[in-house]
């Protein structure tokens, strides 16, 4: 995946990759358990009739994962809403 090549073909279809570190795999762990819980939660078993279709679906499942989805991790916020206490608790008081 760091090969030139194929940091080249990433690049030409404007795609930023997503890598850690050497021998650092906490980002990777963490997008296998979403990729993980999106295919179980929603794809699993599922044809959809276009593309469009399957695009729509996912995008609305992604606004529900990340507004409304509860996560034992984050002391059962949404991560929208763990992401803006977190905001809050490190900003200067005003």
């Amino acid at each position: 995946y760091a090969s030139t090549e194929y940091q080249s073909t990433l690049s030409s279809h404007c795609i930023t990759p997503s890598m850690s570190r050497k021998g650092d795999c906490w980002d990777n762990a963490v997008a296998e358990s979403f990729f993980a819980t999106l295919k179980a939660e929603l794809v699993a078993d599922t044809r959809w009739e276009s593309r469009s279709r399957a695009r729509r679906e996912v995008t609305e499942y992604l606004n529900w994962y990340n507004f409304d989805r509860r996560h034992s991790k984050l002391g059962y916020l949404a991560p929208a809403e763990y992401e803006m206490k977190m905001l809050q608790e490190s900003s200067p008081a005003a």
